[in-house]
């Protein structure tokens, strides 16, 4: 009888994940034995205690660089900065998602299975109190980002998209406000993002194929394996491109990628905003941390095959992003696309052979996702009877109305669009800086020509809202509550302090720029 032998797990490694699967779990348990008066105090207050603790255990594992869980997990340099950045940004989303002070009731509906603009749906959108099972469902979704950023193998990456996709499906469909066009959006992500999950696992079983025929060696998908057939296997390549391709197309969708953008602009018009800058923010993170694995190690070996393919995306991403940009004339679907580009600018920071490019891009990750949450923030405060104005003409006159959340929206564009002294700058400058030191010249000469193009948007809204006088139209600015004022001003803090002083957290990022292989 053969004797069976159980992976050794090592669980300090592992606590982050655990402690978020498990008060995920224990939040299922809240909303079936917590009285509903009491739920909404204590599924935030369980959320918000998980993510510290398992950011105080990231801060703990520090120096860990190790592979366990049966070489399915690596908790390196890598993936404690990632799962550090999640974790801080999801902290910023957890007080956007918890406020009720900004909306009576909350930016999520009543009643979830109540008909979209129906009198039923009136009358719960006029203040009765959201649903609470957000915040398991919230938490399930960073646990399954934390696995994704440590994955060391296909199948367990597989599992992890599909741990922290399904959440946000159904996150997407709950807003208070504009039901039917939150269940459209919703929709069209499942559908396309079950579509992206079968090329993922297409690819997953044509890179096994190719692992097959190297001597002496088991087949397998786990990155290492992965990396010596890249090398060493007798198998056609044309396994390993197709495979690659399929893979590809898998994570660059949960980046939000031309061309599998299109999902991008309607879901975060049709999401409910906190849920939007959730994903712009922690979304973006843990599909850039797998890219970066999957690319960087296991297959690093053909990176001269790779690279001129995910150079014309990045191309085309950035072009995209930036050109129609211009032509919106929503303020969720303007910074729908400005993600499109960004996603752009953080392929450059892939593609950068160097330690410095993945620094650049761990760097670029959060600081973006700082600035993204802090703009979402002001979107939610800009509101009239109907719920949020985010039509652009609204905005006109709104700094003459309200310079001092103006002037914090203005701030963040001039962010975006990468000006001096704020993270923005810093941002492209060290992807791009990588990229050139790289001898990808013609990746830097598109993101700063399409940078340009994106400047004229953010401008756009600037002097819209400070050169235009407010007319009957212009919404109010709700004054916000604690949870509100909290995420802002440290997501606008955030972005003044990485541009004006960087070296820490970049230098922070270099030091863990090192892969377990």
């Amino acid at each position: 009888m053969t004797e069976l032998k159980l992976p050794s797990l090592n669980y300090a490694a592992l606590a982050p994940i655990m402690i978020m699967l498990g008060v995920a779990l224990l939040g299922v348990l809240v909303e079936a034995f917590v009285p509903r008066r009491l739920r909404h105090v204590v599924q935030l207050t369980l959320a918000l205690l998980a993510v510290l603790a398992a950011l105080t255990m990231v801060v703990l594992n520090a120096d860990d660089r190790i592979i366990t869980a049966g070489q399915a997990l690596a908790v390196d340099g890598p993936t404690l900065f990632l799962q550090g950045a999640i974790l801080v940004l999801a902290a910023m989303a957890l007080l956007l998602i918890g406020d009720r002070s900004v909306e009576r009731g909350g930016a999520f509906v009543a009643q979830a299975a109540v008909t979209a603009e129906s009198a039923d749906d009136r009358r719960q959108a006029e203040g009765r109190n959201g649903l609470t099972e957000v915040y398991p469902l919230t938490t399930f979704a960073i646990g399954g980002m934390l696995i994704f950023v440590a994955a060391n193998d296909l199948l367990t990456m597989f599992i992890a998209l599909e741990v922290f996709s399904l959440p946000l499906y159904l996150l997407c469909a709950l807003a208070r406000r504009r039901r039917l066009l939150s269940q459209e959006a919703a929709m069209k992500y499942f559908l396309l993002g079950a579509y992206a999950s079968a090329f993922f696992l297409f690819g997953v079983a044509l890179i096994y194929g190719f692992t097959a025929g190297i001597p002496g060696r088991v087949a397998g998908v786990d990155f290492a394996t992965i990396n010596a057939a890249v090398t060493e296997s007798p198998a056609s390549p044309v396994l390993l491109f197709a495979g690659m391709a399929l893979l590809a197309i898998g994570l660059l969708f949960k980046a939000g990628a031309a061309p599998f953008h299109v999902w991008t602009p309607d879901v975060y018009q049709g999401a409910p905003t906190p849920v939007t800058g959730f994903m712009a923010a922690c979304t973006k993170v843990a599909a850039f941390g797998a890219l970066l694995r999957v690319f960087h190690v296991a297959f690093a070996g053909a990176a001269w095959d790779f690279t001129p393919v995910l150079g014309a995306v990045a191309v085309l991403t950035m072009l995209v992003g930036a050109v129609l940009a211009v032509t919106q004339t929503d303020i969720k679907r303007l910074l729908a696309y400005s993600s499109i580009a960004n996603a752009g600018y953080l392929l450059v920071g892939v593609l950068a052979p160097s330690r410095e490019g993945l620094a650049g891009t761990m760097f670029y990750l959060v600081a973006y996702g700082f600035s993204v949450l802090a703009a979402f923030a002001v979107v939610t405060l800009v509101r009239d009877d109907d719920g949020e104005a985010t039509h652009l003409s609204r905005w006109a006159g709104l700094g003459r109305r309200s310079p001092f959340f103006a002037g914090l929206f203005t701030f963040i564009l001039l962010a975006f669009a990468g000006i001096p002294l704020t993270s923005g700058f810093m941002s492209k400058f060290a992807v791009f800086g990588a990229a050139l030191d790289g001898g990808q010249a013609w990746l830097v000469i598109a993101g700063v020509l399409t940078s340009m193009v994106l400047a004229f948007p953010y401008l756009r809204v600037v002097v819209m809202m400070w050169l235009s006088e407010p007319g009957e139209s212009t919404p109010t600015v709700t004054v916000p509550g604690g949870l509100t004022s909290a995420a802002l001003m440290i997501g606008v803090l955030a972005t003044l302090v990485l541009g004006i002083a960087p070296a820490p957290l970049l230098d922070l990022a270099t030091g863990a720029a090192d892969f377990v292989r």
